[in-house]
């Protein structure tokens, strides 16, 4: 694994200025960039560790607070080892601000990070990856149809909602993305029902999308998050895996 460098940086953007963590291999190279969304309990230790082990495999990886207009990271104290079962108050917190993250405000800013790594010495010259984990799944979904030029590939692990039958579903720019996409669904999430699985499916290959969707059996929603109750070992290296083959493809 190659070393990395690591450090917080901030992002101007529309509506202020979003907080966020960068990390790259440390030869002081430009490499290959990937746009890395974060899950609703934001950016964490958990959080920039996954983003290092990217890095590690030779990439830059920019990590943005999405829930920057409610805050600098932390948005919500948050206890060492998540469980919210046991803490309700969490979503009860966290439910809110995501709502107020429009996609509307979501493209905007995802307009805003794609700019900075273009001119980040840190970032190879050419389009990027996403990935996204629970709602970040639907944002790099949404961000690959809005920034089809600028996306080379894009991943969504254990994402909710991502095929709804409402207007605004992230599933409805299938038809705009030019990326090779993977998504990888937890066998037990009830934000990703089989109907959803099969809407978005359908979508994506109705488009000609070159893509893969898969069920993970046995996994639970957020089973690549490692400080949460819903982390599964088997299913995070697996992703991995699929993470890093479609990575070595398209870049």
């Amino acid at each position: 694994m190659t070393a990395v460098e690591g450090t917080d940086v901030d992002i101007p953007t529309g509506d202020g200025t979003a907080d966020a963590c960068l990390t790259h291999p440390a030869d002081g190279e430009p490499h290959p960039a990937v746009l890395l969304y974060m899950d609703a309990f934001g950016l964490r230790p958990s959080l920039r560790a996954m983003a290092d082990r990217l890095a590690g495999a030779g990439y830059t990886v920019l990590v943005p607070n999405v829930f920057y207009r409610s805050g600098r990271t932390p948005v919500v104290e948050l206890p060492e080892f998540i469980d919210p079962e046991a803490r309700p108050e969490i979503f009860r917190q966290l439910g809110p601000i995501m709502k107020s993250l429009t996609p509307d405000r979501a493209m905007r800013d995802a307009g805003a990070y794609l700019e900075w790594l273009a001119r980040a010495p840190e970032a190879a010259d050419g389009p990027v990856a996403l990935t996204g984990y629970c709602m970040g799944a639907g944002l790099a979904l949404r961000t690959a149809g809005t920034y089809p030029d600028r996306v080379a590939a894009v991943a969504g692990f254990h994402g909710g909602n991502l095929a709804t039958d409402g207007p605004s579903s992230p599933h409805l720019v299938a038809g705009d993305i030019t990326a090779e996409a993977y998504f990888a669904h937890a066998d037990h999430d009830p934000g990703m029902p089989a109907e959803q699985q099969e809407r978005l499916e359908a979508a994506l290959t109705a488009a000609g999308v070159t893509h893969r969707c898969e069920v993970y059996a046995g996994a639970h929603h957020g089973y690549t998050q490692a400080d949460t109750s819903a982390y599964d070992e088997k299913a995070t290296e697996r992703h991995w895996d699929a993470l890093l083959d479609l990575l070595k493809r398209t870049f």
